[in-house]
């Protein structure tokens, strides 16, 4: 029973760590203007790092209203 369970937990740590991957890193300076409109990026969220586009725009990509 514990080698079903053990190769359960491996799946599961393969798949999080694939996750982890892809994930987005805010660990680069972020713009002060919007790569796709130009617009000014505010502030508090210029803070996140790695931010490149507006709100609006980032929405757009992701498919939200």
């Amino acid at each position: 029973m514990s080698d079903i369970i053990d190769r359960a937990n491996d799946q599961a740590q393969e798949e999080l760590e694939r996750n982890l991957a892809k994930a987005a890193r805010f660990d680069q300076p972020s713009l002060a203007e919007c790569i796709d409109c130009g617009e000014d990026i505010p502030e508090r969220r210029q803070r996140l790092g790695g931010v490149t586009r507006c709100i609006d725009c980032q929405n757009n990509i992701e498919g939200r209203r």
